[in-house]
């Protein structure tokens, strides 16, 4: 009998020490399992799924990794993991045609399709994030080829060829923040209206009447003050995250969230503090990489009962919700101390002082709730390690 190589518990999942790989190898494993997830599926019962088999075993043979960018994608993977939960917000069998729909069409757009593909059962709407553009499909419309480079609607009227680029810079449903990341205009989320803190209702794409300029502006703002502090960290930002969606303005408040089905996107409300903005970006991130992770393996054999005091929430938590919390709050704190170490301007400020108090407070709140009564699993114990080596640090 073969054993397995025993998995080891991650060391840093919270703040990258120097030359970490962890966040990558937690990002890189989600994906592998999306893969495996996607091979699952063409085993149900659904038509365009019986016939979308044989492209996926041709596209794993001949270019797995183009397969797997199109995973990274959250426009695609939040989809997939929908479907692989049967999620009650999506459909099924219109779920598996914008699925296959979005890969098709991410797939023509690399150039990775060494045959046309052909669809029949088509969605209302195709979501590319790598095109950053949305493609209509009238509802006549009774077939799609896709080609590398162009998708062929087939209809009554005829054939209506699409080119598959990029759309200009005026046109995108996507707007630039950096390379890396944009603002996204449009949104597929099945679960996006599905909320589970108590002061929201959802997330409904609202721009919140400022221009789309102003939020991408202000989150490259925050993304370099994160990246002239916390480099490492700032990496690991640039690697998960693809897209934020605006969902208001409010001066007063923030909200922000994220899913496990979707990791890659982050919703959140836009403020006129840059703190605050940064703030909302390590948090969100920060449950981005938890959730690729927890893709993988659970953390706390005791997640989920019973409930717990948050630092972070007016609500009972289960654990798994305050390992959320101080998970996300550590690296904020780290960098409020490196900003003032560095003499950051604005850093002797009262309420900034007030802020990094409070964060260190609700951290410690947190992390004796969870070092107290969490039950970890062999991987999660590295990661409660590592947060009382920081609940120790020198703050």
């Amino acid at each position: 009998m073969t054993s397995s190589t025993p998995k080891l518990a991650p060391r840093d999942l919270t703040i990258p020490e120097p030359g970490s790989t962890t966040a990558r190898d937690a990002l890189s494993g989600s994906i592998r399992k999306a893969m495996q997830d996607l091979m699952r599926l063409t085993a149900a019962p659904d038509p365009e799924l019986r016939a979308f088999k044989p492209t996926l075993k041709r596209l794993l043979s001949e270019s797995p990794g183009a397969v797997a960018s199109v995973l990274r994608s959250p426009t695609v993977s939040g989809l997939l993991r929908c479907l692989r939960r049967r999620a009650p917000e999506l459909d099924f069998s219109a779920g598996v045609a914008e699925l296959l729909a979005t890969i098709h069409t991410d797939l023509a757009l690399a150039g990775a399709l060494s045959q046309p593909v052909s669809q029949r059962r088509l969605p209302a709407r195709i979501v590319s994030l790598p095109a950053r553009r949305v493609v209509t499909i009238p509802p006549q419309i009774e077939r799609a080829e896709f080609r590398n480079h162009e998708l062929v609607l087939i209809g009554p009227a005829g054939r209506t060829t699409i080119a598959l680029e990029q759309a200009a810079s005026d046109e995108a449903a996507f707007v630039k923040i950096t390379d890396q990341l944009s603002l996204a205009c449009v949104d597929n989320n099945p679960l996006a209206m599905s909320e589970a803190h108590p002061d929201k209702a959802g997330n409904s794409l609202d721009l919140g009447g400022r221009p789309a300029k102003a939020w991408a502006d202000t989150l490259a703002s925050a993304l370099d003050l994160i990246g002239r502090y916390m480099p490492a960290l700032r990496g690991e930002i640039d690697l998960y995250l693809h897209q934020i969606v605006p969902v208001g303005y409010d001066e007063h408040t923030h909200l922000s969230a994220s899913y496990q089905e979707v990791i890659g996107t982050v919703y959140m409300t836009l403020h006129p503090q840059l703190m605050t903005m940064v703030e909302a970006t390590i948090h969100e991130f920060q449950h981005n990489k938890l959730h690729a992770q927890l893709e993988l393996d659970p953390l706390l054999h005791n997640a989920f009962h019973p409930l717990y005091g948050s630092p972070v929430r007016p609500d009972p938590r289960p654990l798994q919700g305050v390992l959320l919390a101080v998970h996300a709050f550590v690296p904020v704190a780290r960098l409020y101390q490196l900003m003032r170490e560095a003499g950051h301007e604005g850093t002797g400020r009262p309420d900034f002082e007030r802020r990094y108090a409070q964060i260190i407070k609700g951290n410690h709140e947190g992390a004796s709730v969870l070092l107290e009564h969490g039950q970890p699993t062999e991987i999660g114990r590295g990661l409660l390690d590592e947060l009382r080596r920081w609940d120790a640090h020198p703050w």
